[in-house]
């Protein structure tokens, strides 16, 4: 899969992006990364890529020309199917079954915006979707970019060291992950579970499915509403609930 982001600071994604995961991932050839810089393709001496916004205002507005042309460079480089994606907060929330969805593209471009945004009508006429890490605003898309790619990137086939792992963790499948002990055994008076060092496999599953079912509770019972439950994981967490209240 490749990854192309239009952004000001292509130092800042390639950079970032070239540690762990992401730049195992590009080493092996499962990934590829370029950036694209609109001040390339610009078309004045002063390189300029924003201007004051039409009814006035505080901040300045990225321009569209040299938006459009950044953006039609990545295409070209690029192959098969692609999305462009502006990242912004104004977009659709990402979750987990949105970028499993973005695996199907062999390529997604990410357009990371600065100032007070970009022109209305490179959104409208280049962007094929408007993705949001969240409900609060940062400086700029590129940290967002970057989300994306170490999200997408951990899902791809040989990217990790142990390909369960992406399955086991947080929201794959609408509940948060259970909890997680290495050595020692003991820390400060607090031991691992029993039932994880039994070396039963069923119970383990069972127990983890548990604290899974019973962490969402406790933090995110929002996505406990959106999920329907089996009998059994009916069961595990009525189990969980009563184990709270009694403590």
């Amino acid at each position: 899969m490749r990854f192309d982001v239009v952004t000001l600071f292509p130092e800042m994604i390639m950079t970032a992006a070239s540690y762990g995961i992401t730049g195992r991932a590009q080493e092996r050839g499962i990934v590829g990364l370029s950036a694209w810089n609109p001040r390339d393709y610009t078309t004045d001496r002063h390189r300029t890529v924003d201007d004051r916004p039409y009814g006035g205002g505080p901040g300045m507005v990225m321009k569209y020309q040299p938006l459009h042309d950044a953006l039609t460079a990545a295409k070209q480089a690029g192959f098969g199917s692609v999305k462009v994606v502006y990242l912004s907060p104004q977009g659709k929330p990402i979750t987990q079954a949105l970028l499993t969805e973005a695996l199907k593209l062999q390529q997604l471009i990410l357009v990371a915006g600065r100032y007070e945004g970009v022109d209305e009508r490179f959104v409208e006429l280049d962007c094929d979707d408007e993705w949001s890490i969240g409900d609060y605003v940062i400086s700029g898309g590129e940290l967002a970019a970057l989300v994306v790619i170490d999200a997408i990137t951990r899902l791809l086939p040989g990217a990790l060291g142990d390909e369960e792992s992406a399955q086991q963790d947080s929201h794959v499948n609408g509940l948060l992950d259970c909890p997680h002990f290495t050595r020692p055994e003991q820390v400060d008076g607090k031991a691992v579970p029993d039932v994880l060092l039994s070396g039963n496999h069923a119970d383990i599953n069972r127990w983890r499915m548990k604290q899974a079912l019973g962490k969402t509770w406790q933090k995110r019972p929002d996505l406990l509403r959106k999920k329907e439950l089996t009998a059994e994981q009916e069961k595990l967490l009525k189990e969980f609930v009563n184990q709270v209240e009694l403590n």
